[in-house]
């Protein structure tokens, strides 16, 4: 296998992100959903040229004000920029969401290709730990490790990764499970193919398809997820910007002002929306057996 084959099966004109592109332009749905994920994208990255707050700023003379030409979604408990909060807000939720998911799904790849295409005792030795793992509901494991090592974004970022591995790793093991015994797998064997080049450069490229449409999905539960630890004072420390934060601070002064909240509200119920419909979009292409109903 060449160092970039598969890099170039995907982006050849007949290989995976050509084909999904010219499919998913003739869904006004999926479509919708990439507009919303790109314009997220837009304004979380240049956040810092989209306003002129600070977004830790006090101004204790314009706290809870409604929105208004100079605070476009108001301000909250201590005068800080609404607008601004949930654009620096965003930069928090993308980091977490891109940075857990991608090593998640590396490591997820990795043990879920070993328990598909290894020997039995491997695979049973990693099933039994991705279901331990899983067995822990997500809100008591990550309070208890916020108990030992404390608040933090990383903190945030490390709980996610550890409850995601499993579920990629089933997903690349049950579809390895299945390519092993794939007429070019056991050809391929027979030639005398190292295990590295049968994984790397024919079981890869296969489970491509399942791997981007799980991640494209698991955004907005990653996103929810930090927003929800933030809420309940286990994700990232004050006086960080975070959705789950201006949402706590909003619930605490919804009856001196409702703005906080509508505004904290409005970016997860977006990213949801946006994810879900480019997700659902990406399985009705990518999914084989989906394709083969239609």
């Amino acid at each position: 296998m060449t160092r970039f084959g598969i890099l170039e099966a995907l982006l050849r004109p007949d290989g995976l992100v050509v084909t999904t592109w010219r499919k998913l332009r003739r869904d006004p749905l999926g479509l919708l959903g990439l507009a919303i994920v790109l314009g997220i994208g837009f304004v979380t990255v240049f956040a810092p040229w989209l306003t002129s707050y600070d977004p830790n700023e006090v101004d204790v003379y314009a706290r809870l004000l409604p929105p208004s030409a100079d605070h476009l979604l108001g301000t909250d408990q201590l005068g800080r920029d609404t607008y601004t909060r949930l654009l620096y807000g965003g930069r928090v939720a993308m980091k977490v969401s891109i940075v857990a998911i991608s090593i998640a799904m590396a490591i997820g790849i990795a043990l879920g290709m070993l328990a598909g295409y290894g020997p039995r005792w491997l695979d049973r030795l990693l099933i039994t730990g991705f279901d331990t793992i899983r067995s822990f509901p997500t809100i008591m494991f990550a309070m208890a490790i916020v108990a030992l090592v404390g608040p933090s974004l990383n903190t945030v970022i490390g709980i996610i990764i550890i409850a995601s591995i499993p579920v990629y790793a089933r997903v690349v093991r049950t579809q390895t499970m299945a390519l092993r015994e794939r007429d070019f797998i056991v050809a391929e064997r027979a030639m005398g193919a190292s295990t590295r080049r049968i994984l790397f450069r024919h079981v890869m490229p296969n489970i491509a398809a399942p791997l981007f449409i799980l991640a494209s999905m698991d955004v907005p539960v990653v996103v929810g997820m930090e927003a929800g630890l933030s809420f309940l004072g286990l994700g990232v420390s004050p006086p960080t910007a975070s959705w789950g934060s201006i949402l706590n601070d909003g619930y605490s002064y919804i009856r001196n002002s409702p703005w906080p909240i509508i505004a904290g509200g409005i970016p997860l119920i977006l990213v949801t929306l946006g994810f879900t419909f480019f997700g659902e979009s990406l399985r009705d292409i990518l999914d084989p057996k989906l394709r083969r109903e239609g």
